[in-house]
């Protein structure tokens, strides 16, 4: 669980990606417009720890590409009704900027108005998948409305990033994480969706064990390390990468929100008991995978109709 003032780490960072690495794809980055970084800060802050890369969303793609990161897959989550298809647009205006090298991942508000029509919008511009967040939106994985968001996706073809681990919960969230996530939840989108492709962040921590088990009997299931193996947060037992199924594992950072250094993670990944086809897996190669970073987004020109019918 979190706590306010969690302690930060000062631990040095090095300037590139540690020697001896593969090419690595960071699956797990955030932007968002500078208003909303601030509230987040201010919320991490006071509820959390304190953010150490506190950057606008170019200098996080200038930072980590110039650092060695191979690609970057950028998350965003509409933390409210009314904001997904503006939330959209700087997406893939932003992303744009960036041509091949950044996939950007769009956002929806779950039980919003129209949420089918404005995952399409976001993907007909380029948009390679989309974020949701459990804890900050508040949502029911297994309610009727989700089903609109899991056929949107199972009909283009997109991924689903889903923070649906009951880990890390707060206190200051609006709702009780461990109410609404469970893997038995998300069990039963695999089986209804068997080919939608679906990514729980954390490991699941905080039921590691379960997602671990989960993640060798479904194919449509993938994990992303994003923070559980950088010995921050107290764990029952510590992670060994070893024994999970090897192409269903992705390295993610959760860059910029970290309270230690960037490259901490990496450090954690080139020392674990892996072999080298396992690495190079969890590096880069099960996302290209699970993003399909094979064909790259087609951007429309001016991206306008994504703010259409913004209130």
């Amino acid at each position: 669980m979190l706590n306010p003032n969690m302690h930060s780490f000062n631990d040095p960072e090095g300037p590139k990606v540690p020697d001896g690495l593969p090419p690595v794809t960071d699956a797990h980055v955030h932007i968002f417009p500078g208003t909303i970084f601030s509230a987040i800060h201010k919320w991490f802050d006071e509820n959390a720890w304190h953010i150490r890369y506190q950057m606008t969303s170019s200098r996080i793609f200038e930072f980590l590409l110039s650092h060695g990161i191979n690609h970057i897959i950028a998350l965003q989550y509409a933390h409210k009704p009314g904001i997904a298809r503006q939330l959209n647009k700087y997406m893939a205006e932003k992303c744009r900027e960036y041509g091949n090298r950044v996939t950007g991942m769009a956002t929806v508000f779950p039980g919003e108005d129209d949420a089918g029509g404005i995952l399409q919008d976001a993907f007909d511009a380029g948009l390679g998948g989309v974020k949701l967040h459990a804890h900050v939106q508040c949502f029911d994985m297994n309610c009727d409305h989700m089903d609109h968001i899991y056929e949107c996706c199972r009909i283009n073809k997109k991924p689903i990033v889903m923070h649906v681990g009951r880990e890390p919960k707060s206190t200051a969230y609006r709702c009780d994480p461990y109410a609404l996530c469970s893997a038995e939840k998300v069990e039963h989108i695999l089986k209804d969706f068997p080919d939608l492709k679906i990514c729980v962040p954390h490991l699941g921590f905080d039921e590691t064990a379960a997602y671990r088990k989960m993640v060798e009997k479904y194919d449509n299931l993938w994990l992303d390390t994003t923070m559980v193996i950088t010995d921050y947060f107290q764990m029952a037992e510590k992670i060994g990468l070893g024994h999970y199924r090897s192409d269903r594992i992705m390295y993610g950072s959760d860059f910029p929100n970290i309270p230690y250094a960037w490259d901490r993670e990496l450090k954690e990944l080139k020392a674990a008991a892996i072999s080298r086809d396992a690495l190079e897996k969890i590096s880069a190669k099960n996302a290209a995978d699970f993003f399909n970073l094979g064909s790259q987004p087609a951007w429309k020109d001016g991206l306008d109709f994504i703010g259409r019918n913004t209130k």
